[in-house]
């Protein structure tokens, strides 16, 4: 029985000869929602990437399931950040969730009767039934980032890394887009999302990676949401983190102000 959904030894990653990760060591549980969280710059989206193979590591390793990427690839589903996408392609609702069907050894193959029910249900799970047929660049940035969640849905995966999935999207959204990962995490998903609002994260994850180009901390967010871990991620942002701290004290999470965000 697979425990661990993602080890991290000793990583290092660097742009132009400068660390954006440096030594970064961890193991992450299986079936959780877990966030990974940092200021700006910290690191999140490289390790996002790295995790991917969309970057190659300076040096220490990435484990899924205990294996190499390339062996499990299908096993783990993709959501971007909505900015990095072309949403001027020419492709509907249902051609980019059927995208999701397709394999690295039968790009070519046909889709067959399960391929679609599948797609139709992803669609369905993420509320665009009615917009199926509609051009991604006519749908709203909430509808969109449901479009490549349902995608990786279609993949049928057990591990799903998503970055920054809550970024543009309003209340309503983001309230279904939460369903759905519990719906995911009850049946025996992991998913790992990129996140930077400090205020929702005790209320949308079950274990966090605080990240400040080395790791800060990791474990439940009650072990990592401390004063003193926050300092050290956030460094002099301190009026900000007294009230953060203050919050996480009170285990009060109220309505994102803009000075919250980062």
């Amino acid at each position: 029985m697979e425990n661990c959904s993602i080890e991290v030894h000793n990583l290092t990653t660097t742009y132009g000869g400068a660390p954006v990760l440096w030594d970064v060591d961890f193991e992450l549980p299986v079936g959780q929602i877990i966030g990974v969280i940092g200021p700006n710059g910290s690191g999140k989206t490289t390790l996002l990437k790295t995790i991917m193979g969309l970057l190659e590591p300076s040096s220490g390793f990435v484990k899924i399931f205990n294996q190499d990427l390339d062996k499990i690839r299908e096993r783990v589903a993709y959501v971007p950040q909505r900015e990095s996408v072309d949403w001027d392609f020419p492709a509907s609702v249902y051609d980019i969730v059927m995208m999701g069907r397709y394999r690295k050894h039968n790009l070519f193959r046909r889709t067959n009767k399960t391929d679609i029910d599948i797609v139709n249900q992803s669609i369905e799970k993420v509320g665009l039934t009615e917009f199926k047929n509609r051009q991604i660049a006519q749908l709203s940035g909430g509808q969109q980032q449901r479009v490549f969640i349902a995608r990786a849905l279609a993949q049928r995966a057990e591990l799903y890394l998503m970055d920054e999935p809550f970024v543009g999207v309003d209340a309503a959204t983001e309230s279904s887009i939460l369903s759905l990962l519990q719906e995911m995490k009850n049946d025996g998903k992991t998913v790992l999302i990129i996140h930077h609002d400090l205020q929702t994260v005790s209320d949308y994850f079950d274990y966090l990676v605080l990240l400040n180009t080395r790791l800060i901390a990791k474990g439940t967010p009650q072990e990592v949401l401390t004063k003193e871990n926050l300092t050290n991620a956030y460094g002099g942002q301190l009026t900000l983190l007294a009230k953060v701290a203050s919050l996480i004290k009170e285990n009060e999470f109220p309505i994102r102000e803009k000075d919250m965000d980062f």
